[in-house]
């Protein structure tokens, strides 16, 4: 008989203990997979709102809980846009608002139409909202065509009408799926004269980045420079807290799926003392049994990660209905997490089989055929 088809026969052998130790690496997989989407994803929404101006890097408050609660003075933003090696700085209020329930959370930006083009704001249609309009705002084209509206129609927001007079592109998916509004009147709006979210900072060429990021920090304490997608846990400390539970149940769901892995390979070892006698007397060699012990152990680890990976993807569309995520939580899938979740599974079956399988290649001949 092939040598991988003996182990799927003694996978098959013991169907209610392999099928019990598969449920558990699948949960143990599911947990995983859901969760790295649910990172990868809220992290690709936050940092995408960063992205959405055509800088050199952000600006924002130091440490707080969400990016949208940073909050820095428009003073600070008149400092930086007088640095010499800085082409332009740029402030935009964030504000989220409720439209309806299929857009709990609808993205406001704030920003002068003077600083629209550097912005990176490309209207495509209509014009630009006025300076001190408070009933003029512009949709991004993506906005636009989910809520059926284009320039001339109406659109409120929490109880507000306002005027479409633009529609705008950024070239980011974020962006272009928020409204703009003038920066004064929805700073009223929101209570925060003279207040802006974000600084997104332009240097002028050959100037070096980093060190104007240095200056920034350095004569403004209480803020912080963002220029990748890995340092935006200075800003946002929600993202890093998400970041680090997911390390931390990945670890958990490493644990779990080997110790049912070991629990069920090593039952299966002392059961199977006799054959395990036959098979040295018969001439197996040691690393002949250790790979059927870690094979075996290996392939209930990877029809659990099957079950598991399908588990996620169902957990994960019923993640993306829950209110508190709606218009937030866009499901990414990147290969980064399914392998992931494929490393995780063949750690379990690893870690899960070795004992046993170290165990097996140590028994005497003798000794296992007079085992009862």
């Amino acid at each position: 008989m092939p040598f991988l088809e003996l182990i799927l026969l003694n996978v098959l052998t013991r169907k209610v203990r392999s099928t019990l130790t598969g449920a558990a690496v699948a949960i143990a997989i599911l947990m995983v997979f859901a969760l790295g989407v649910l990172t990868f994803s809220l992290r690709e929404t936050a940092v995408s709102i960063l992205r959405t101006g055509q800088a050199d890097f952000t600006v924002g408050q130091k440490g707080v809980s969400d990016v949208i609660y940073s909050s820095m003075d428009q003073q600070d933003v008149d400092q930086i846009s007088a640095y010499p090696q800085v082409e332009s700085a740029v402030g935009v209020l964030i504000a989220i608002s409720e439209v309806d329930k299929d857009h709990p959370f609808f993205l406001e930006l704030g920003m002068e139409p003077d600083h629209l083009e550097e912005f990176g704001v490309q209207i495509v249609a209509g014009r630009a909202y006025n300076r001190d309009a408070t009933d003029e705002i512009m949709l991004g084209f993506r906005a636009a065509r989910d809520f059926h509206k284009s320039v001339n129609d109406t659109f409120t927001i929490d109880s507000n009408t306002y005027t479409i007079v633009g529609i705008f592109s950024t070239g980011q998916v974020f962006g272009d799926s928020a409204s703009m509004l003038p920066l004064a009147p929805l700073q009223a709006y929101e209570r925060k004269p003279g207040v802006v979210s974000l600084a997104f900072v332009r240097v002028k060429p050959g100037a070096d980045i980093d060190s104007v990021r240095a200056q920034v920090e350095n004569d403004n304490p209480q803020l912080t420079t963002v220029r990748t997608e890995s340092e935006f846990g200075r800003i946002d400390r929600n993202l890093k807290l998400i970041s680090a539970a997911n390390v931390g149940a990945s670890i958990l769901a490493l644990i779990i799926g080997a110790v049912g892995v070991m629990n069920t390979t090593t039952m299966s070892v002392f059961e199977r003392t006799r054959e395990f006698g036959v098979l040295r007397a018969v001439g197996w060699s040691r690393l002949r049994l250790l790979l059927m012990v870690l094979g075996e152990a290996l392939v209930i680890a990877l029809i659990g990660a099957a079950v598991g990976l399908a588990g996620g993807y169902v957990a994960v569309q019923a993640l993306k209905r829950e209110p508190d995520l709606v218009g937030v939580f866009q499901p990414s899938y990147p290969l980064d997490v399914f392998a992931r979740s494929l490393g995780i599974a063949i750690g379990m079956a690893f870690i899960g089989g070795l004992y046993p399988a170290i165990r097996a290649t140590l028994l005497r001949p003798i000794e296992a055929l007079r085992h009862e």
